[in-house]
């Protein structure tokens, strides 16, 4: 199967900020949160990454919602499922790592730093954290993705990596905008892509976005130059300035569209199962 003009495009429908305040549309219980995601690999979606809120829409890593958001998806589409370790602040390691041990998706993230976070507080993600969830992906065959807000975040996992921690092929996933990381500028973009050939060498995959504003210049990039996408509302509530996207199947729907026009197509899940080598558990 030739795979070079795939495009893995992940949805983040939910994040953990974005309010009803802030956009009508976003979902936030499971049924609404799966119902959106089953639309999104109807239109196309390769992977859907899940946070869930509590009972008053605030973040949240309550593993009841997990679990019935993620039962809910799983009966009604193939998609890869991808669960958050980050969905609030905080949090004991093990909160924050049970999903992923007890539900078992395809993929979970792994913020790979501790950062300033919308200058306001802080985003922990300790040593001794990172250590243990590198150890737990492991153990339950779950493939952890990279978020990198900031260079510094690499030398973590080239760490990790020569610690015999992290053996797998890398996938890297550019979080470019948040307040306290780099911002969401093409030039970022391509520095990290070259920190990463510098600490683990070519044999990776990757992917970018843009929070708010920097939504489509990361994206126009990203299939520029070779990688793969994120989109969705966790990200950005906006279709374009002004006008809030009514729902999460926009976004798929123009990488769709961006990707057909550079001789691209948006990867299957079974394609982004084989492009990200991932171990379908469920």
């Amino acid at each position: 199967m030739n795979l070079s003009n795939k495009v893995i495009c992940t949805v983040a429908c939910t994040g953990a900020w974005p309010s009803k305040a802030d956009t009508p549309y976003i979902p936030l219980t499971p049924q609404e949160e799966a119902d959106e995601v089953v639309r999104c690999w109807e239109a196309g979606a390769s992977i859907a990454h899940i946070h869930v809120r509590n009972d008053e829409g605030k973040a949240s890593m309550d593993f009841d919602k997990f679990a019935e958001t993620v039962r809910l998806i799983r009966a009604r589409a193939d998609i890869v499922i991808n669960l958050t370790t980050s969905g609030g602040l905080g949090l004991t390691d093990e909160i924050r790592m049970k999903p992923f041990q007890e539900l078992r998706p395809e993929i979970c993230s792994f913020d790979a730093g501790t950062m300033n976070w919308a200058h306001s507080t802080i985003f922990e993600n300790s040593p001794r954290f990172l250590e243990k969830l590198a150890i737990e992906t492991a153990a339950c065959g779950v493939k952890p993705e990279y978020e990198i807000f900031d260079a510094g975040m690499i030398y973590n996992i080239g760490y990790y990596r020569r610690k015999g921690l992290l053996q797998h092929r890398p996938h890297f996933q550019f979080v470019l905008g948040a307040p306290g990381g780099m911002t969401a500028e093409v030039r970022n973009l391509m520095f990290l892509l070259e920190t990463c050939r510098e600490v683990v060498g070519e044999d990776f995959t990757w992917g970018g976005l843009g929070i708010g504003k920097g939504h489509l210049p990361i994206q126009l990039a990203c299939l520029a130059l070779g990688g793969h996408v994120r989109v969705g509302m966790e990200d950005n509530i906006f279709y374009r300035k002004g006008q809030l996207a009514k729902s999460n199947v926009e976004f798929v729907e123009r990488v769709k569209r961006l990707a057909a026009e550079v001789d691209k197509e948006v990867a299957t899940p079974d394609e982004a199962r084989e492009i990200l080598q991932l171990k379908r558990q469920a």
